[in-house]
């Protein structure tokens, strides 16, 4: 009975602490989302009043829009080329074996590990290497490097738990190989698609440290923020933060309620 009252005690303990840590991570989002409906300029509390004038103000911001563009045309870009390339990798993966594989697939995971600025600065130098100058070519390829280690590691555990009887049955039934990936194998995994398509998304609207690096003269909106901030907080920031903030938490729930939803 003691033992038992004693881990009832330490898993409410290990409860509130974890919530004090969610708590401190983000309630400085909750306070961005606040402030964005201030009527004020100045972020004080209590606040004077309720107002989307920043809302209004940020939409008629042509830079901001601008950046906001370039990060949405990057993202769709970069995660349509990470799932062309990391479906591919992860069926090679569960379907074949080969020397150095369990090696390769702790490779795959290297961009996620390596911090940002180090991978910025590695693939600065080596377009420069290639020719390749400062673009949104270059901040495609670079955020399509670290997004195939989304793909590829969801889709890789999805093919692993797929059932290889309904291939055969597929096979028996007269399917060649792309009709059984196309109508049998792929219905199959879309869950996992689907899900890593929407993280890997999220994780590139606001990636900083490798496009800072290789953006060139345009700017994306995480990096147009920043120079906004530089000057002085401006409440248009709080308002487009709120709304990449809300689209991002979305996604993540989708991705989190279609990876439940298979398991």
């Amino acid at each position: 009975m003691t033992g038992r009252l004693n881990l009832n005690l330490i898993t409410k303990l290990l409860g509130l602490f974890s919530f004090l840590v969610l708590a401190f991570l983000y309630f400085p989002l909750l306070v961005v989302v606040v402030y964005s409906f201030n009527a004020d300029s100045i972020n004080s509390f209590p606040m004077t009043g309720v107002s989307l004038k920043w809302y209004q103000e940020m939409a008629q911001n042509k830079a901001l829009i601008e950046a906001l563009g370039h990060s949405v045309t990057v993202a769709l870009i970069s995660t349509s080329a990470a799932v062309l390339l990391g479906v591919p990798g992860a069926f090679a993966m569960d379907r074949f074996n080969f020397v150095g594989k369990k090696v390769f697939e702790r490779i795959v995971l290297l961009p996620l590990i390596l911090p940002g600025i180090l991978t910025g600065v590695a693939m600065l130098s080596f377009f420069q290497e290639l020719g390749i100058q400062q673009s949104m070519l270059a901040v495609v390829i670079g955020h399509s490097t670290f997004l195939i280690a989304i793909v590829m590691p969801q889709v890789y555990a999805r093919l692993k738990r797929l059932d290889r009887s309904i291939e055969e049955a597929s096979a028996d039934l007269g399917a060649n190989r792309f009709q059984t990936f196309w109508y049998v194998i792929l219905p199959n995994i879309r869950t996992a698609l689907i899900g890593s398509a929407l993280l890997s998304f999220t994780l590139s609207l606001d990636e900083i440290p490798v496009t800072f690096f290789l953006n060139g003269v345009y700017s994306t909106l995480p990096i147009q923020i920043w120079g906004m901030t530089r000057n002085g907080f401006s409440p248009e920031v709080n308002a487009i933060s709120t709304i990449v903030f809300i689209t991002s938490l979305l996604f993540i729930i989708i991705s989190t309620r279609l990876n439940n939803r298979e398991e």
